[in-house]
């Protein structure tokens, strides 16, 4: 109950659409079972004033069937366009708030989640929910309208008759979906861990295709995906049958309630007319339309709990790093100073024990040391990705702790060397720097970089698509366009970590030459066991 409450507070503002959305679906419910109901009255009628009965004035009746019938199908159009639109914005909605709660957790608290599984929460568990609203949400608020509006109906021609359709639609629309979904529950929370872990098998597979192959991993790991894509389909289809069964349990209860009402109605006596006992028959019959959808929509309900609740999982995680509960302002300097640093991560051992050194403004720290000395450790401390336990770091005299981390990071450039280049083009890449550049400001970061002239000679210029990962760049010309970002961003900070490593020579150089006009006026810290690279440091540190 607490996963539904917290599910149903994520509407927000689109509880407008959601509840337009239902008043359509109960008003086209009960426009369906007037319809019928009112046909079969009238086809009766008609056929005993054919035989000789009693005549009657059938304009009104055929003009009102007419107009239920157009009603009806207005009203499915307008259903589905307001129910499609309010999902799609609910969808929207929830993708952008669980990235607002993701991005503060991010790299410290989701080190230990894979990609994939983190994607598959994005997008997966997420369209889960789509089946939340449109399946579960909108029927059960339509049958709590429509079902007493029909029970009250037919008690005005009979109590023990409308008795009996409640005690049916009570079965048909809360017994046998609470049934569904206590049987549901199961394979509804496997199909959501099997769909995260077939997403981070195939991402892994995908990613990291030449690793595995050189390896001898691909078998295994084209293995991993396989049964993990069997496993989501065996859940899926438990889900199906239990839902199936429901739907032909719901048809069953529908079928008998119509024969014990029709019994109620002849027990009666001859009370009702002819043409009255075929309309109140299929009334009953019609009014199920109401609940039918219930045991498919509380089956499925398991299913978007599971979702639901894989997606607070992290969500609920608490950030690595307390803010200061009143940041200082931005520092008017950037000289860098560590005093008796000690950093490490969790309970393990310290990464960086007693650290300190000074990098005045303007200047060049090269940074060198084997894997795992610590270099990028101190990156993370910089960027307040990770705390430290003991020590002091000031920027321009201001204590790190003292500022909050998008201050932090605002004042930082990072190049690195496996920089993300989002799978669109050049320009969206570069915009992530600076969102409002102009064409000239592009054209200048991408001079600077060394990469203009290529750009400009690619047919598409700004517009060409870099690919996923930026797969469709070589490795120096990705290299630059993460420079190009640097220079079109402007900061007064500049951390570089290995920023030539597995670069041919020709790139090297081209690189090279971007990070000497990069690193002028910038406070830079260099990491790099490359010569070539460190010539452009003014002082040096080994770890």
């Amino acid at each position: 109950m607490r996963d539904l409450r917290r599910l149903l507070s994520l509407l927000g503002a689109g509880w407008g659409w959601a509840l337009a959305g239902v008043l359509l679906s109960a008003g086209v419910i009960l426009a369906n079972v007037a319809l019928l109901a009112l046909s079969g009255w009238f086809i009766a009628a008609m056929a005993l004033a054919g035989h000789g009965g009693p005549m009657i004035e059938y304009f009104t009746p055929a003009a009102a069937i007419r107009g239920l019938a157009v009603l009806r199908s207005v009203g499915r159009y307008g259903e589905r366009l307001v129910t499609h639109d309010a999902t799609f914005r609910q969808l929207s909605a929830l993708r952008v708030w669980f990235y607002e709660r993701l991005e503060p957790l991010a790299p410290a608290r989701l080190q230990g989640q894979r990609s994939g599984d983190l994607l598959s929460r994005m997008r997966a568990d997420i369209d889960s929910l789509e089946t939340f609203y449109l399946r579960v949400l909108v029927p059960s608020l339509a049958a709590l309208l429509c079902v007493p509006l029909l029970v009250v109906f037919l008690a005005r021609f009979s109590f023990a008759a409308a008795a009996v359709m409640l005690a049916g639609l009570l079965l048909a629309g809360l017994a046998l979906p609470l049934l569904t979904q206590r049987l549901g529950r199961a394979p509804g929370t496997a199909l959501a861990a099997a769909r995260g872990d077939q997403a981070a098998a195939l991402s892994a597979l995908l990613r990291g295709y030449d690793e595995l192959l050189l390896d001898g991993a691909l078998p295994r790991q084209t293995r991993m995906c396989l049964e993990a894509g069997s496993t989501a389909l065996a859940a899926q289809r438990r889900g199906a049958r239990i839902a199936a069964a429901g739907q032909e349990g719901a048809g069953l209860v529908a079928n008998l309630t119509l024969w014990a009402v029709l019994l109620v109605l002849l027990a009666a006596g001859p009370a009702l007319s002819g043409p009255d006992f075929a309309m109140l028959g299929l009334f009953v019959l019609a009014g199920f339309e109401a609940v039918a959808a219930l045991p498919a929509a509380y089956q499925a309900l398991g299913e978007g709990l599971a979702a639901a609740r894989r997606i607070f999982e992290i969500v609920d995680l608490p950030p690595a790093l307390a803010e200061p509960a009143r940041p200082a302002l931005a520092p008017a300097r950037f000289d860098l100073r560590l005093s008796q640093l000690r950093m490490g991560y969790g309970d393990g051992p310290a990464v960086l024990r007693d650290l300190s050194l000074s990098v005045p403004e303007g200047a060049c720290l090269g940074i060198t040391g084997a894997s795992g000395a610590g270099k990028t450790s101190l990156f993370n401390v910089l960027l307040r990705f990770w705390d430290y336990q003991s020590g002091r770091v000031e920027i321009g005299g201001q204590e790190l702790r003292r500022l909050d981390g998008e201050t932090v990071r605002g004042l930082c450039t990072v190049v690195a060397q496996r920089t993300h280049l989002f799978n669109t083009s050049i320009r969206e890449n570069l915009l992530i720097a600076r969102a409002d550049a102009t064409e000239t400001q592009l054209h200048d970061a991408l001079r600077d970089a060394a990469l203009l002239d290529e750009v400009l000679a690619m047919p598409r210029g700004l517009e060409t698509l870099v690919g996923e990962a930026g797969q469709r760049l070589s490795g120096g010309q990705a290299r630059r366009l993460s420079m190009a970002r640097a220079f079109l961003k402007d900061a007064p900070i500049l951390l570089l970590d290995e920023p030539t490593e597995g670069l041919d020579a020709q790139s090297e150089t081209a690189v090279l030459g971007a990070m000497a006009r990069l690193i002028k006026g910038r406070t830079c810290l260099l990491i790099s066991h490359r010569p070539q690279a460190l010539r452009l440091a003014t002082q040096r540190l080994a770890l």
